[in-house]
């Protein structure tokens, strides 16, 4: 996904370990330190993430997220950081959210449920999910989008599904099934320049459970 970031942009990556590869001319890498024998010296995630506003990034795409670091990555994505990127555990891209959630409190900034679920909702367009199979092998197996709010609760659509068709020498074989809907943020990719046809997202077409 980050081949596509454009190469006049200016990109900071956050990790524990560096091991992103961007192939953009403006990539500047930060990463985090572990406190030393005495307890002292850490540079954590959640320190990066808020010094990297300061150094004028268009991007901001942080490795993995674990902590109260993710407030920060939320506000940053609500403050004109628009295309960031970051990763995180969960089971699904809805248990995505109540991760979040979780992560957000971790900060102990003590606000309400609804002002972070605002702030997620704001800030997150697309959740790509990733899951290891039973044979071994990863496959992105759900792509959705967060739509909105709809009183307390995020609203959310499944855009792609991995559909299994089957088994052959012990690997699974499918692929990601249009569910039909076509994403609200389609609105801001062709402003950037990329048209996708409706049968990309299976015009006409709804998915079978």
């Amino acid at each position: 996904m980050s081949s596509y970031i454009p190469n006049d942009e200016r990109i900071l990556t956050i990790e524990n370990a560096a091991e992103l590869q961007l192939r953009q001319e403006h990539v500047v890498r930060l990463e985090s330190r572990p406190a030393n024998i005495e307890g002292k010296g850490e540079v954590s995630i959640q320190n990066l993430v808020v010094n990297a506003l300061r150094m004028r990034p268009d991007r901001i795409v942080v490795g993995e997220i674990r902590d109260g670091a993710a407030l920060d990555m939320l506000q940053a994505m609500n403050t004109g950081h628009e295309g960031s990127m970051t990763t995180c555990h969960s089971n699904s891209a809805r248990d995505t959210l109540a991760r979040i959630e979780t992560m957000c409190l971790m900060a102990g900034m003590d606000l309400p449920m609804r002002a972070i679920r605002e702030q997620v909702s704001s800030a997150i367009n697309v959740i790509c999910h990733l899951a290891r199979l039973s044979d071994g092998s990863r496959k992105v197996v759900q792509i959705a989008e967060i739509q909105g709010m709809e009183g307390d609760i995020i609203t959310m659509a499944d855009i792609f599904i991995f559909e299994q068709t089957g088994i052959e020498k012990g690997k699974i074989i499918g692929r990601l099934r249009p569910t039909g809907l076509r994403p609200k943020c389609m609105e801001q990719i062709e402003e950037a320049g990329h048209h996708l046809p409706a049968s990309v997202f299976g015009a006409g077409e709804r998915l079978r459970y």
